[in-house]
């Protein structure tokens, strides 16, 4: 077996364990920090909104022997002051675009594009959006994007409880801000496969967050009929039995994503790839993150505040601090601290075969001194013959 799946095998008895829900503070710091720089980032920068959004036009030249540089410079005064962004086709031409412009200055610029790079007007494609068209893109996508998470929290509710929907919206609200200023860090365009790719994110990271609950929903079940463990610690328990299935999950899906962003888009320049592999490669990143250091502490955290979870931690407490008392006394005496037999199980096999280990591991004090036990009355110490008779010959 893999050193992972040894690791993941270990996690899932109990036998190694990450304080991912105590040290939760530390989670909610670190997820501030970020959520803030994205913050700032999307105040100072901004959105770079493709011409699906805000209107404007892409012109597509034949093949030409020129470079991207060439073209800016020719054409640099044609575009009515508005920024042009050049790409270079994989046929050798060129895809002029140009954002926020009416439907007859594109016109105009069509006709000087043309003549500076000493191309036929009509071998140079026009594809023109108008802005009220990007309007209503936007107003769509907006739309959607609340409609989903409303069923989000709707599902969540019903399935699990409303704990667990709030904490699983908490998540998707973090991964979309990390991943929005991200997008205006960087200044990559916001077009429609931008759209897409947050869409996908999400359901990426509701998957996530999901299998964690069920594990979660599982692991309580019954909690309050123990005094072993409080709900903070059996959910810890539950996150680390499924940490490694969520680490392979998110890394199986960034492979493909980290080629199209990296090589598709880095080094084989296919910039429109750049759109969804940005945003696939930045939200399923965040998305592992918070469901596993956000959405399951949020969970616990709310869940203690109940009553019966607060009598739960006290008896919890107080069982804790009489087995400590009992065993200081047992090693005040010189005797070794029994371990408690009544071991309750949280959910899987763990807490039952430790007791049972437990039980089956005791020796009598006779037995650890070395001497050996007297014969009872009537039993034979050879093994031999039958009845209780004595060994030897019958006299």
């Amino acid at each position: 077996m893999s050193k992972l799946g040894t690791l993941g095998h270990r996690l899932h008895r109990g036998e190694v364990s990450y304080d991912f829900v105590g040290k939760r503070k530390i989670w909610y710091g670190v997820s501030i920090l970020i959520t803030v720089v994205a913050i700032v980032g999307l105040v100072v920068n901004g959105l770079k909104l493709g011409i699906e959004f805000k209107g404007g036009a892409v012109f597509t030249t034949p093949k030409i022997s020129m470079s991207t540089s060439q073209v800016h410079d020719r054409i640099e005064g044609d575009t009515a002051g508005h920024p042009a962004t050049i790409q270079k086709l994989g046929n050798g031409g060129m895809r002029i675009q140009v954002s926020d412009i009416s439907t007859q200055t594109s016109k105009d610029i069509q006709q000087k594009i043309a003549d500076d790079l000493k191309i036929d007007k009509s071998k140079l494609d026009a594809e023109i959006v108008g802005p009220s068209w990007g309007k209503e893109i936007s107003k769509k996508a907006l739309q959607g994007l609340i409609i989903f998470l409303v069923l989000v929290v709707i599902y969540l509710a019903i399935a699990f409880e409303w704990r667990m929907a709030i904490a699983a919206l908490v998540a998707l609200l973090h991964d979309l801000t990390i991943t929005t200023g991200v997008y205006a860090i960087v200044g990559f365009e916001v077009t429609p496969g931008t759209v897409i790719g947050l869409l996908t994110i999400l359901g990426y990271s509701l998957y996530d967050t999901v299998v964690v609950f069920d594990g979660l929903k599982e692991a309580t079940k019954d909690i309050t009929k123990q005094n072993q463990r409080t709900y903070s610690e059996l959910a810890n328990r539950s996150l680390n039995g499924t940490l490694v299935r969520s680490i392979n999950t998110t890394v199986v899906a960034l492979l493909p994503v980290a080629a199209l962003l990296f090589i598709g888009g880095g080094l084989l320049g296919a910039g429109v790839l750049n759109d969804i592999a940005l945003a696939l490669f930045v939200g399923l990143t965040a998305g592992a993150y918070s469901s596993i250091f956000i959405a399951t502490p949020i969970v616990a955290e709310l869940k203690e505040s109940e009553p019966q979870m607060k009598s739960l931690r006290k008896r919890v407490l107080a069982k804790r601090k009489a087995d400590a008392a009992k065993a200081k006394e047992a090693e005040a005496r010189g005797e070794d601290p029994e371990e408690p037999a009544d071991e309750v199980s949280d959910g899987d096999d763990d807490g039952d075969e430790a007791t049972a280990t437990a039980g089956a591991g005791v020796v009598s004090p006779r037995a650890q001194s070395g001497t050996r036990p007297r014969t009872q009355p009537g039993s034979r110490g050879n093994g031999r013959g039958g009845r209780g008779r004595p060994s030897g010959r019958r006299r």
